[in-house]
């Protein structure tokens, strides 16, 4: 059974930072793209950041761009860390990992494996 649980988030300051990390883990389960995808209150799920197989390859939507690095340590951890941090990204953060796609991918289509949820709130 494969398991994705995200760690980190909670209560940020405007201007601050946060760091989120996620683990995928399941018997013979190697990871390929892994992503984080959003969802602000009352919007629609929408994509952050995603790194590729072996990390060579990065993706991030507009509204972090320049804030938000993305790290993957080995083939199942993954880490966002986001500085700056905004009102607006206030959301439920996903942590997600592919076994198809091999490319950072922004498209939750590519992504069937999916955690919990972790929520990030930026106060101003």
């Amino acid at each position: 059974q494969v398991q994705v649980v995200e760690s980190g988030g909670g209560l940020v300051q405007a201007g601050g930072s946060l760091r989120l990390s996620c683990a995928a883990s399941g018997r013979s389960f190697t990871p390929l793209a892994m992503g984080w995808f959003r969802q602000p209150p009352g919007k629609e799920i929408e994509p952050v950041a995603a790194v590729s197989w072996h990390g060579s390859n990065t993706y991030y939507a507009d509204s972090v761009k320049g804030r938000a690095t993305i790290s993957r340590y080995n083939d199942n951890t993954m880490v966002l860390q986001m500085n700056s941090a905004k009102p607006q990204d206030t959301a439920i953060y996903y942590c997600t990992a592919s076994t198809t796609t091999v490319d950072a991918s922004g498209s939750s289509r590519d992504y069937a494996h999916w955690g919990q949820g972790i929520q990030v709130t930026v106060s101003s």
